[in-house]
């Protein structure tokens, strides 16, 4: 029989600048050449709980080891769209164990010396954008597993619907899915273009589920809304003795009901020798496809580069029908070689400003790195944001040998996305749905305020331009006096100021859950991007750290670690705390590289090197476990329950557990009645002074002193 003391550690590794479109959900690849169809998926089932614009999401999976030997394989689960992984648990029989976040290298650590103490672990990583990537635990031959994962996802606006996407994929042998939300007076008769699916309404609660469970293939849901939405409307929850937190949604209003904005577009293509053959063909009709949604009042530049720069005509020209036409036939005749003058590009695509009033968009396609003209990708990132002026900017990367330090930089500030495209990937329909999208600009130039209230740490922290269909989703923090406030997002619409206003709630707030870890995976997610951008500042990386720490966010720095009780947790050498920092990713091979080290983690040790980890374990014992509790992180120091987030600056009061003091100090503060069941102490951090329970501590309280330390601990 395999050993029940395993451990499950999830790390994340950014594998790519993008993951690849992942064609299946929830599948299994052996490690090791086995038998055909040794480790297979037998059943599957999905259940899906829609709450206003978000869904949670439990996948159950079932898999078998049908080969003749013991092995494991590799579990690979695509992330969808802007989804929140919650958390992952392993089924031994029937007890689940479910795991907690901790610091990348402590269970980097952890993992490998139950590798070499020659235990059964499995370690799961999040490669690339979404892309989740699991050891699953060694299956004996005959023998069926069963793992649960658990996430939160936004849901996509498609028009006047909302759109739900599971990944399916084919290898089970049943599949069940069943989506349930209330409200249902607000949507319509939901739909799938995919599969064949039931419908039960009952009172204000709808149901829907596969007509047949045996049906393979992605599955695409749409939830039309009974009225189209046009306005914004505010979500808030208020944990118990902190700030709280908000979700924003503004629907501007179709493309239709607003008057026409000019658009000055500049699209610039690399025509480089690497560019030859399919991507520069379905580049080139892409282009096409761009040329053809323009209107004869707005205007357009066309540059192609290699080892040198060409445009199509000197200064802009206007899109009338005979002048598209024979632009279009320019971009057809256009062909590939040379190298990648990507700085003489961006020099020219900048060269002639926008006109006042107009919207200005570039368009900008490679599929390279600099290799003519300059070519350090800092000066270039520098010059264009230099010379950008009131441009958005839009770039695509084709394949993996793009430098997507230079793309992103690009974009960063410019209000603009970067699409990485997978080497084949279909180039023609990720540039013709930014045409259709940028053919109808809405709302531009978007500002938010409050009334009231004082909103912080907003994100995304620039708001993007929206075009037609859609739809603002803002997270972040705030604070006010308990009373009554109103939020405004103010844009122009064709030069005009429109201004959108919905009123908050007031006092404190429960539910809304999942608004907390929705804020921290975005805050987390640009501070990554800092770090990845500009270098690892320290400041930055331990920031990032705490975040993804206390809200249980997978990083490049943080895991997660499912392991069963009473297995002794040990914490890492300090040098093995902080991973090295993410280097510039330049496709394949940050790949490989990421590969590389993966794959050396898994590696087999010798006997003596088991033993000598061993030593190592026992030296360790002292050191403690970690508790995810009341949104809290905490780790075992010396005897002490320690909140990741006490500094050594912060005065420490000292309360005896089960005294009076104790007891009137959790009913003034109720948001340490969860802190306090660890034992022997715990310390829990406030904002200006700390609350330790401990054997020893003060047993009552003096006039002023309990509601002083309220007003402290909450700040």
């Amino acid at each position: 029989m395999l050993s029940v003391n395993r451990a499950l550690a999830l790390t994340s590794a950014l594998l790519l600048p993008i993951a690849p479109r992942a064609s299946a959900q929830g599948w299994v690849e052996p490690i090791r050449p086995l038998p055909r169809g040794a480790i297979e998926k037998v059943r599957s089932a999905v259940q899906v709980a829609v709450a206003g614009r978000v869904a949670r999401v439990t996948v159950e999976e079932w898999f078998r080891n049908t080969g003749p030997v013991m092995d494991e394989g590799s579990y690979l689960y695509p992330l969808p769209g802007e989804a929140v992984f919650s958390d992952f648990s392993l089924w031994q029989g029937d007890r689940e164990l479910k795991g907690e976040p901790m610091d990348a290298g402590q269970a980097r650590a952890i993992y490998e010396e139950i590798v070499r103490r020659k235990r059964d672990p499995a370690l799961i990583e999040l490669a690339g954008h979404g892309l989740l990537r699991a050891r699953v635990f060694p299956i004996n031959p005959g023998e069926t597993r069963k793992i649960t994962l658990r996430y939160t996802q936004v849901l996509e606006r498609v028009g006047d619907a909302w759109r739900f996407r599971y990944a399916a994929g084919t290898g089970a042998a049943s599949r069940s899915f069943r989506l349930q939300l209330d409200s249902a007076a607000r949507f319509g008769d939901p739909y799938s273009p995919t599969h064949r699916i039931t419908v039960n309404r009952s009172g204000d609660h709808l149901e829907l589920a596969l007509a047949d469970t045996s049906a393979a293939g992605d599955l695409e849901l749409l939830l039309p809304l009974a009225s189209g939405l046009v306005g914004t409307s505010l979500v808030t929850t208020r944990p118990t003795g902190e700030d709280g937190y908000f979700m924003l949604l503004l629907a501007p209003g179709r493309a239709a009901e607003a008057p026409s904005l000019r658009r000055d577009v500049v699209a610039v293509l690399d025509v480089s020798g690497s560019m030859s053959g399919e991507k520069l063909d379905q580049a080139k009709a892409a282009l096409v496809q761009l040329l053809g949604t323009l209107r004869p009042a707005d205007r357009f530049r066309l540059v192609a580069f290699s080892s040198a720069v060409r445009r199509y005509a000197d200064g802009w020209t206007e899109a009338s029908g005979e002048r598209v036409r024979a632009a279009q036939d320019w971009v057809r005749n256009l062909q590939a070689n040379g190298g990648t003058d990507i700085a003489g590009a961006l020099g020219e695509a900048f060269a002639a400003a926008p006109a006042e009033g107009a919207l200005g968009v570039v368009v900008f396609l490679t599929d390279g790195m600099p290799t003519v003209g300059d070519t350090d990708p800092e000066r270039i990132a520098d010059q264009a944001e230099h010379r950008r002026g009131a441009f958005r900017v839009f770039a695509f990367g084709i394949g993996y040998d793009v430098n997507t330090y230079v793309l992103d930089r690009l974009t960063e500030r410019a209000r603009g996305v970067t699409e990485y495209i997978q080497p084949g990937g279909d180039i023609e329909q990720a540039v013709g749905s930014l045409a259709t999208k940028v053919s109808s600009p809405v709302l531009t130039d978007l500002a938010l305020r409050a009334d009231g209230m004082e909103l912080y740490d907003v994100q995304p922290q620039s708001l993007p331009d929206l075009f037609a269909g859609d739809e603002l989703v803002v997270f972040g923090r705030l604070r006010g006096t308990g009373g009554t406030g109103a939020v405004a997002v103010t844009g122009r619409r064709n030069s005009r100021e429109e201004r959108f206003t919905t009123n908050a709630p007031a006092g404190e707030s429960s539910g809304n859950e999942y608004i907390p870890q929705l804020w921290a995976a975005r805050k987390a997610g640009a501070l990554s991007r800092e770090i990845r951008l500009h270098g690892p500042n320290p400041e930055v990386v331990s920031e990032l750290k705490r975040l993804a720490l206390r809200y249980g966010i997978l990083t490049e720095y943080t895991s997660y670690l499912v392991q069963e009780p009473n297995q002794v947790v040990m914490r890492a050498r300090e040098d093995a705390l902080s991973p090295p920092a993410p280097a510039a990713q330049v496709g394949a091979l940050s790949v490989a590289k990421a590969r590389r080290e993966a794959r050396s983690a898994y590696a087999q040790v010798t006997a003596d090197q088991a033993t000598e980890l061993e030593e190592v374990v026992r030296e360790r014992a002292a050191a403690g476990a970690t508790r995810h509790i009341g949104g809290r992180l905490f780790v075992l120091r010396d005897g002490t329950w320690t909140d990741i987030a006490h500094g050594d600056s912060l005065q420490v009061v000292t309360v005896a557990p089960f005294s009076d003091a104790y007891f009137a100090l959790l009913r003034a503060l109720p948001e340490l009645v969860k802190p306090a069941t660890l034992e022997p102490a715990v310390l829990v951090a406030g904002r200006r002074v700390s609350v330790k329970i401990q054997e020893g501590g003060r047993t009552a309280w003096r006039d002023g002193e309990l509601e002083r330390l309220v007003r402290e601990f909450r700040g």
